[in-house]
């Protein structure tokens, strides 16, 4: 499959696909409501959805319940309303991200790092610019992508219209995006100086993976970060975004790892996601605790 930085094939207009248009269209009209209304709109949501969702309110609780030992129960509840309410506003991020404007986002945006990302790139170096599945990853990746020429690995949308929508939304700001079976692509761009972004830290249901540590227990990793920068030459940038109390927004791109790629793919996956960790430290409520992070386990068993 080739990367979507080739031409946009026609939409598909089947009568079979109108229901997901219908969704669509509703998503691009919430994208171009006032970011005011959408933040408290969105609050709304994360509420609602914190109360329709029952396996994933059970999902994230148990997470938190793994991954912050420390809290009481009290605390524990709190940061989980605190993470739906994030949950809720990300939607409208999304869509802002993919069909909106976003130019009330760049007002108070603080951007730290580009230098480690020049660095990297002396001598025609290919990056992999590397964060977490957080409520503000697509805003985040937008915004980014005003300083640095990201292109990026994504999952493609099992639905043809949502696949056609969020790629025509992502070409406005992407340099390329590669699906994520599109290894060959993603490799090529990087050997050319690209920039490549990923977030390699929620369970695969397929490709190399190794159990390391996350937040102290095994977590089930992907080792592609390790291999694409074997492949490729490129050198690996972690990359935080969080959003802040009073509504901006922070990227933190980190210094190039040392010594990266090494021969050990176990030991690249750790640091990955012990960098990860760290950003989910810094932004707990922003964290996407409602994926099953810890599903699979080295005995065979799970958590949840």
């Amino acid at each position: 499959m080739s990367s979507t930085d080739a031409p946009l094939p026609p939409p598909p207009l089947s009568p079979r696909h109108w229901p997901t248009w219908l969704g669509i269209g509703a998503m691009a009209l919430a994208a171009r409501l006032p970011w005011l209304w959408q933040r408290a709109i969105g609050r709304g949501i994360g509420t609602l959805l914190r109360v329709a969702l029952r396996d994933r309110r059970e999902v994230a609780a148990r997470n938190l319940a793994l991954c912050f030992p420390e809290l009481d129960a009290a605390a524990r509840e709190t940061l989980l309303r605190e993470h739906f309410t994030a949950l809720g506003i990300g939607l409208f991020e999304f869509a802002r991200a993919w069909w909106g404007s976003v130019d009330p986002m760049r007002k108070g945006l603080v951007v730290e790092g580009l230098e480690h990302i020049e660095a990297a790139r002396a001598g025609g170096r290919g990056v992999i610019v590397v964060s977490g599945h957080f409520s503000t990853l697509e805003m985040c990746g937008r915004l980014m992508c005003d300083h640095v020429p990201l292109a990026g690995m994504y999952r493609p949308h099992a639905q043809p219209a949502m696949e056609w929508a969020v790629r025509r939304g992502r070409a406005r700001y992407a340099a390329a995006m590669f699906p994520k079976q599109d290894v060959r692509g993603a490799v090529r761009h990087l050997k050319k100086g690209g920039l490549l972004w990923y977030a390699p830290d929620q369970d695969p249901s397929r490709g190399d993976a190794v159990f390391v540590p996350f937040f102290g227990h095994p977590a089930h990793s992907l080792t592609s970060t390790h291999a694409l920068a074997r492949m490729s030459g490129a050198a690996v940038v972690l990359y935080q975004h969080r959003r802040r109390a009073d509504g901006g927004y922070t990227l933190t791109l980190w210094p190039a790892l040392d010594d990266f790629p090494s021969r050990d793919a176990t030991d690249d996956t750790a640091r990955v996601i012990a960098g990860i960790e760290t950003m989910a430290r810094a932004a707990p409520e922003q964290y996407l605790w409602i994926h099953r992070r810890f599903k699979r386990q080295p005995d065979g068993g799970t958590v949840y």
